[in-house]
């Protein structure tokens, strides 16, 4: 095994500032400290939902709010940031006056997944950086930036192994985390995706809400070698995107949460920021593609801090392939 930890692999990079590679690192130590307390379950008393609600409307888990002042308390005092954001809290965090600020901005879903915490079904953090405009202090308006301004993007997905799988836009890399010495160890150098697949992941039970070019694709997936797609697809679906976009980087796939006709659907179900943006950007980077029906959401432009989208990803002739039946319908 390649023993190159993330320290000496960021050290490696001649063109990376010290600032970035210091947020970095504090985000992967974040996610460390995350892993920790998703491993003590029940034992760290961690489990089950608290009576509050985050922004979106959800009842949070324990771990949800574990995990986001977990990245509040890692991320705020490092020097690297102008301001955070977080799915979990209704505006932006800004850096305390008591606290040196720097060029970036901050996002993250501290713990993607969160209706599988008491399962002990893989979950994950998903973060993005954006560079500040510069503006002090920091502003909602700040944030809203297209995808393709991400400065890195990555996720830690807690599972069998913890991993984290990371951007700088040249390429993904992952690192597992070593138990014994706890320092992220890269063993995934050159993640990508295959091309061409026969595997999507999508919440069947929803079917009935569709639109009709997803519709229409998934019945043509259903038909087999028999039909006009010409060979037999499997189904996966966790229900967490963490997990479900790393099975896609690790050996091809296509994933789906769609734009549907219920009034929480219409604009779509994930979020933008937090969830679409940054695993567009390491679908991309890793050969794939990532749609939200008709337009590359890298290039969508957000209007809203906790905007949500339709998205379509993973494997990049599926994609297409989708996105045609949207055309011509």
């Amino acid at each position: 095994m390649n023993r190159l930890n993330l320290e000496n692999h960021l050290a490696s990079l001649a063109d990376l500032d010290g600032t970035l590679r210091t947020l970095l690192l504090s985000v992967a130590q974040s996610c460390t400290r995350i892993s920790a307390a998703v491993a003590r379950g029940a034992l760290g008393g961690v489990l089950g939902s608290l009576e509050s609600e985050n922004v979106q409307g959800e009842v949070q888990k324990k771990l949800d709010v574990l995990s986001n002042n977990l990245l509040i308390e890692s991320n705020e005092r490092n020097g690297c940031l102008a301001a955070m954001a977080s799915e979990e809290m209704d505006t932006l965090y800004p850096i305390p006056d008591d606290c040196e600020r720097g060029p970036y901005l901050l996002l993250f879903d501290p713990l993607d997944g969160s209706s599988n915490i008491d399962v002990n079904v893989s979950i994950g953090t998903i973060f993005s950086i954006l560079r500040a405009p510069g503006s002090q202090p920091a502003q909602e308006s700040d944030f809203l930036q297209a995808g393709t301004q991400q400065v890195a993007a990555g996720y830690a997905v807690y599972g069998p192994q913890t991993m984290l799988v990371l951007t700088l836009g040249q390429g993904v890399v992952g690192f597992t985390l070593d138990p014994d010495s706890q320092e992220w160890v890269m063993t995934h150098p050159h993640i990508t995706i295959p091309a061409d697949t026969a595997e999507f992941a999508i919440n069947m039970s929803n079917m009935r809400h569709w639109e009709a070019p997803v519709r229409r694709y998934i019945e043509d997936c259903l038909t087999g070698d028999t039909g006009p797609l010409g060979k037999n697809y499997n189904m996966r679906w966790i229900a967490s995107m963490v997990a479900d976009v790393h099975r896609i980087l690790m050996r091809g796939g296509l994933f789906m949460y769609p734009r549907d006709a219920r009034a929480s659907g219409k604009k779509g179900k994930l979020r933008l920021m937090y969830e679409a943006n940054p695993m567009s950007m390491l679908v991309e980077q890793a050969g794939g593609a990532a749609i939200d029906g008709h337009i590359r959401i890298l290039e969508a432009q957000p209007d809203e801090l906790h905007q949500r989208i339709g998205v379509i990803l993973g494997s990049r002739n599926e994609v297409e392939r989708v996105k045609r039946y949207h055309q011509e319908d």
